[in-house]
Formats: structure tokens, C-alpha cells, sequence
């Protein structure tokens, strides 16, 4: 064959193709042109093939670059060009030499090669189609090309390319596009804008539908959002926008794939694609329907993080698109998973954004409110986390976390559950009590009931085998009874104990636990208006409960008397003879008080007396406004005790007695003095472990105040030697 063709071309001719100079190579092209042509008009189809053979492997696969670079592109392409019409049946020969030449070491090789191809596709036109993938995967390599001169070359081939597919009807859409996302992926600016150019043209044929593929390519676009050259960012944008539009305006889009690959562009670490991310997913959101279900998991855990995003516009966009995600109301039955919700929202409870954590416990309520049964069924999965929550250093987090466990507490074993959580907690974080008990037990007095919350802490606290928590915890509570406005319906029947059969359940149950703390027991009976049970109290108290904690707690109570809560107490005041045990009992705080008061002062140790008691001078001045009667005043002495202890005298008088067999106040008060009992010995077992050479009494620490004072010293250093039973 090769001695044919030799016949065919003289030898001159083909001598020309490769010299150097361009003019005897442009002749010997066009002599080449002419027999090609001449042949094919005369059908001798055999004799081109030969030709073709002869250019290929003498001159195309020649190892000098001259015959490869100068005779055989060119050869092949003057061939091609006598050819025209009749090309196609030839272009199995003459397009895989050319094709291979775009490897060639040789830069002027591969441009020779773009321009051999350029030429050959100008006369083949539609029928170079069936090359497609090969030559586009060539144009892809050629477009990162080294060599500047190749890089135009090829982007001239590239254009003429892209004419032609457009204009052509044999292009397969669905050939192309695994070629096309196996590139997506390569980092190369220059093979990034090319496969732009490619999806942008391809996209704008009516007959090609690219929208219906995009899945394959999307997260490529996604990821050039965040390249490093702003022409590639603007010009994935503006592809990524215009397939927005037609999403919108398309009535069947495949949103389930696409939605898996926004939820994973929506955590880049690249704000701008964060943000086209959560637009499409809330664009989705929108015209998704029930397509999406399946989904809603994985867009939620998109979303969420997003709330918290450093880019304002990132925030808006996501809480609109958790509005519109929350406002759907969708069905167990047809996919949606509520599982898989709740587990998203348990996960973004530990995100350390606020504003995450918040959303995250709406989702608990929404789902709780409209999924209650199918909620339930997840309970013991994110019951502890809920719970947990409620030591969020947020307190918009922790009101919120109570409205989810007020939902939940409506079934009895989990308000159990709830209560008892909270006692542990505060238990172990004494931080937590002492920060946020008053904001927890308020909040869930106003969701689930004050007194039905107060009596499931007494219930536990009855029993709490930490008495000096059980103390403590009792104090927090009594303190938030008597000053909460939250607490107003629980004092109320509380003041009526004495006549209110509702009343006297709520005290007794209430009592149970209270007697850990005997302020807290006054200041429950004070309450109560259980004024004769109050003075037991205090008479029933012995040495050792009368330390600087206590003398701590009876200050703040007497506080609290001239607050409102206690008004009608001191309206009583002003009928002595009716209410004669309130005066004894008051009377009776006042004995207890110092005149001059221990403050104590937690420094290294140090405790300094004050010279005067706050307290006994308010509580002091508030009996001496009492108004006795003028015939006690004559026949008493000066002293207002003594008025008190005679009108005690006359039972029959006295309000305070009225009732009193409706509640078993010797039981109770037997029952304060067994609990005080143990609390005495559970502080000197503390005493003993700790081996401590000598407790001072309250009288001692007055004494050695005297004699601090005598000599003109007004701190005393002295180790702690105290236990700690917290505050009112």
C-alpha cells in the first residue's frame, strides 16, 4: 500500500511537506489537495486510504519532529479538505494520528495538531461528532497546555467545537457526561473556566437538556466557588444561578441528589459558597414538596450551623429557610422521619453557638407539639441530653429547655423523672443552684403548677440522704416561695392552712421536707399564720443550730417581714390580744438575733464582727409601733414580753389557737425535732472525720469578740470551722 501511494504522490511533493520553508509546504499540501480530490471524484477510495496510510506512518508517527510537526498534520489535512463531502468514510484514519500528536512532546507538535483538527472539523462538520469525547477530552488537557501558542490554538479548535455541536442533532448528552464529572474535580484554572465554557454552552441548546444531569456536575460548580481566581468564582456563579432560574421554573427536577451535595457545600469552610448553598437549599425548601422529605434530616443539619454563621447574610437566609422547613407540616406515613430530626436537633444541642442551641430546642417543641406519640418514642434517646441542657450557660437555652421538659413532665413518671434530674444536678453544681436554681424552679412553676412542683421536690427532698444539701436545697426553695411573684398562687392557700383543707395538705406536704432547715420552718409557719407551731419551733432549738449560718438566714427573714408578701402579718400587729403567739414568735427571732451581729467575711480564714445588728434594729423598732392597750401598759410592766405572756393567758382570746386541732402540730413539731436530731449528728460525725481539735459555739465566738474588743482588735483569724448550709 505504501509503494501505491508512493506512486501516487511523487516524491517531490512529498519531500515538501516537511521542508522548512512554509511556502514549498503550502504547495505541497495543495498538490496533495489535488490528487486527493481527483481521486475521489474517480471512486478510487483505496488509493486514498493509502495516501493517508503513507502521511500517518512515515510522517504523523515519524521520529523526526519536522516530518511529524510539518508533513503529516498538514498532509492529513490537505487530504481531508480534497476529500470534503466524502471525508466521513475516511475520518477513522485520519483523526486518531492527529488526536495522538496532541501528546507529543514537542509543543509545536500539538499546535499542529489544533490546527490540523481545526481544519479537519471545518470540512466534516457535523459527522466529526462521533470523535466527541475524545477530542473534548483532548481540548481539556490542551487547554492547560504549557505552551501560550498551543493554549490559543486550542481555544480556536475549542470554539469551532462548540459551533458545532450546538448546530448538530447526533451529539449524545448522555455520553458526554461521565467524561464531564470525572473533570469536575481538577484544580487547574485554566481546564476549570474550559468545563465552565462547556456546561454554559451545552446548557443553552434547547434540545440538550443539562438541567436533567446536573446532579453529576453541581458539586463541581460548587467547589470552583471558593477558587482562588475571581473570574472562575464569577463564572461558576453565574452558571450556578442561571440553573437556579430554570430549577425554578421547571416542573420536574431530580431535588433529593442535589439536596445531598448542597447539605455538604453548606459546611465549607468558604463563605461565598455557604452562601449560594443555603440559597439553593432554601430555594429548594420552597418548591421541593414532597420530593424533599426524605431530606429534611440532612437540610436541617445544614441549616442549623448556618443560624450561627459570621456572615449576616449567611444567618438571614438560613432562619428564613428553617422557618419555611419548620412551617411544613409533613406526614410519619409518606417518609418523614422524625428520628432523624430529633437526632439532628440532640446533636446541634451541644453546638457552641447560642443561637444553634435555640433553634435546635424549637425543633424538640414543634415535634413534640405535633408528633407527641411519635416523639415519646424516642424519649429515651434524647431525654439526658434535654436534660443535660439545663446546664446551658444560656438562659434563653434554659427556659426554653423547661418549655420541652414541661411538655414532656405532663405524663407523671417523667415530671418525676424531670424533679429528681434537677435535685442531682444541683446537687453535684452547686454553681448551677446557686446561678440558675431560681430561674429553673420559677420557670417550671409557671409552666406545669407551682404547688404540683413544689410538692414533688418535698417528695424527693423528704428523703435526701445528703442532709446538708437537703438544707441548702430547702432554703433555695423557701427563699423563692416567699419572694417570687411566679409563687403567688402557692402562698395563697398556704396563708389559708389553718381554715383550707387544700391548704393544710399543701403545708404538711411542704413541712416534710422544710423541717431540713428550721428558718425555713419558721418562716413556712409565719406563712401559714401556724404562729403558735413557730414559737415551738424556736424554743425547741438548741445550742448547736444556732450558728453564723443560721444567724445568716434569720437576718434575711427579717428582711422579708417588711416586704409585701408579709403585709397582712404586720397588719396583724395591730390587734396584740388576738395574735399573741405572732408575738411571741416575733419576739422570740429577736431574743435570737445579737445585738451585736457576727458578719462573716470568707477570706483566708478571717471573720469580723460588726458593732451593730441590722436586723434586731429593724425587727426591734417594728414591735415597739405594736400597739399594746392602755390597761396592759398600767398593770404590766415596761416590758412588751411580759404584756405578751399575760395576754397569752387568756386562751379563749387568742386567734392564733383557733383551728389548730385541724393540723397535728405536736406531730410535726416532734417530727422537726427528730430531723434537727439527725443534723446534729450527722455535723459532729463531720466534726470527727475531720478531726477537728474544738467547735466554737456561738457563745464562745461572742466571747472571744469581747475580748478581741476589749483589747482594740476588730478581726479574729481562725480556720473555718463551719458547715455549709448555703443561704435562704
Amino acid at each position: 500500500m505504501a509503494a501505491d501511494a508512493l506512486s501516487i504522490i511523487p516524491g517531490a511533493v512529498l519531500r515538501n511537506l516537511s521542508d522548512k520553508l512554509y511556502e514549498k509546504r503550502k504547495n505541497a499540501a495543495l498538490e496533495i489537495e489535488g490528487i486527493v480530490k481527483q481521486l475521489a471524484t474517480f471512486g478510487e477510495h483505496e488509493k486514498i486510504s493509502a495516501v493517508i496510510s503513507l502521511l500517518t506512518n512515515d510522517f504523523t508517527y515519524s521520529p523526526q519532529a519536522n516530518h511529524r510537526k510539518q508533513g503529516g498534520l498538514i498532509g492529513l489535512a490537505a487530504v481531508t479538505v480534497g476529500l470534503t463531502s466524502e471525508a466521513a468514510q475516511h475520518l477513522e484514519q485520519i483523526v486518531p494520528p492527529v488526536l495522538t500528536s496532541f501528546l507529543d512532546q514537542d509543543s509545536r507538535v500539538r499546535y499542529y495538531a489544533c490546527e490540523a483538527l481545526y481544519n479537519i472539523a471545518k470540512v466534516v462538520r457535523g459527522d466529526f461528532i462521533i470523535y466527541f469525547n475524545k477530542i473534548f477530552d483532548a481540548l481539556c488537557k490542551l487547554s492547560a497546555d504549557s505552551d501560550a501558542n498551543v493554549q490559543s490554538a486550542a481555544h480556536l479548535l475549542d470554539k469551532l467545537v462548540k459551533d458545532i455541536v450546538t448546530e448538530s442533532d447526533q451529539f449524545s448528552i448522555e455520553e458526554f457526561i461521565p467524561l464531564l464529572r470525572e473533570r469536575m474535580n481538577v484544580l487547574n484554572p485554566y481546564v476549570r473556566q474550559f468545563l465552565v465554557g462547556w456546561i454554559t454552552v451545552l446548557d443553552s441548546v434547547p434540545d440538550i437538556d443539562m438541567l436533567g444531569f446536573l446532579p453529576d456536575f453541581l458539586d463541581g460548580l460548587f467547589n470552583m466557588l471558593s477558587d482562588s481566581s475571581h473570574e472562575i468564582r464569577q463564572q461558576a456563579d453565574a452558571a450556578l444561578s442561571e440553573f437556579l432560574q430554570e430549577i425554578k421554573n421547571s416542573p420536574n427536577v431530580d431535588y433529593g441528589r442535589m439536596a445531598e451535595i448542597l447539605v455538604r457545600r453548606a459546611g465549607s469552610t468558604d463563605e461565598f459558597t455557604r452562601l449560594t448553598s443555603i440559597t439553593w437549599i432554601n430555594e429548594f425548601v420552597k418548591l421541593g414538596g414532597e420530593q424533599l422529605v426524605p431530606y429534611y434530616a440532612d437540610i436541617l443539619g445544614a441549616v442549623l450551623p448556618c443560624i450561627s454563621d459570621e456572615e449576616e447574610k449567611i444567618r438571614v437566609v438560613a432562619r428564613e429557610t428553617n422557618e419555611e422547613l419548620r412551617a411544613i407540616k409533613a406526614d410519619p406515613a409518606e417518609g418523614f422521619d422524625i428520628g432523624a430530626i430529633l437526632s439532628i436537633a440532640k446533636r446541634e444541642l451541644n453546638s457552641e453557638h447560642e443561637a444553634t442551641r435555640i433553634e435546635a430546642l424549637h425543633w424538640f417543641f414543634t415535634l413534640l407539639d405535633r408528633y407527641c406519640a411519635e416523639f415519646l418514642a424516642y424519649l429515651n434517646d434524647i431525654f439526658d441530653p434535654l436534660l443535660n441542657a439545663l446546664s446551658d450557660p444560656s438562659d434563653a437555652v434554659v427556659l426554653l429547655v423547661l418549655e420541652v421538659h414541661a411538655r414532656i413532665a405532663e405524663e407523671s413518671h417523667h415530671f418525676h423523672h424531670l424533679v429528681s434530674y434537677l435535685i442531682r444536678t444541683f446537687h453535684n453544681n452547686h454553681f448551677v443552684l446557686e446561678k440558675r436554681g431560681a430561674l429553673i424552679v420559677r420557670r417550671l412553676c409557671v409552666l406545669l403548677g407551682a404547688e404540683k412542683v413544689y410538692r414533688e421536690f418535698s417528695t424527693i427532698l423528704e428523703s435526701e440522704v445528703d442532709l446538708d444539701f437537703a438544707s441548702v436545697m430547702v432554703q433555695v426553695l423557701n427563699l423563692i416561695l416567699l419572694t417570687s411573684t411566679e409563687l403567688g398562687e402557692l402562698r395563697s392557700p398556704l396563708k389559708k392552712s389553718l381554715v383550707d383543707s387544700c391548704g393544710k395538705d399543701l403545708f404538711q406536704s411542704l413541712y416534710a421536707s422544710w423541717r431540713h432547715s428550721p428558718m425555713a420552718t419558721i418562716s413556712l409557719c409565719l406563712l401559714a399564720q401556724a404562729y403558735n407551731h413557730a414559737s415551738c419551733v424556736i424554743q425547741s432549738l438548741g445550742e448547736e443550730d444556732i450558728n453564723v449560718n443560721f444567724l445568716v438566714q434569720l437576718d434575711k427573714l427579717i428582711r422579708l417581714l417588711e416586704t409585701p408578701v408579709f403585709a397582712y402579718l404586720r397588719l396583724q400587729l395591730l390587734e396584740p390580744g388576738k395574735h399573741t403567739w405572732l408575738l411571741k414568735t416575733l419576739y422570740g427571732l429577736l431574743m435570737l438575733l445579737p445585738q451585736t451581729l457576727l458578719g462573716e467575711i470568707i477570706h483566708r480564714g478571717v471573720y469580723m464582727f460588726t458593732q451593730q445588728s441590722a436586723a434586731f434594729k429593724i425587727l426591734r423598732t417594728r414591735l415597739k409601733t405594736v400597739p399594746f392597750s392602755e390597761n396592759l401598759k398600767r398593770t404590766s410592766s415596761a416590758n412588751p414580753y411580759s404584756q405578751i405572756l399575760q395576754v397569752t393567758e387568756d386562751g379563749n382570746r387568742n386567734q392564733d389557737m383557733q383551728n389548730y386541732s385541724a393540723i397535728n402540730f405536736p406531730f410535726l413539731l416532734q417530727q422537726f425535732e427528730n430531723m434537727q436530731l439527725q443534723h446534729r449528728n450527722h455535723l459532729k460525725d463531720q466534726l470527727q472525720s475531720r478531726k477537728s481539735a474544738s467547735t466554737l459555739t456561738l457563745s464562745q465566738e461572742i466571747q472571744r469578740y469581747e475580748e478581741a474588743h476589749s483589747s482594740s482588735l476588730s478581726e479574729i483569724n481562725r480556720p473555718p470551722s463551719r458547715t455549709s448550709k448555703g443561704i435562704l
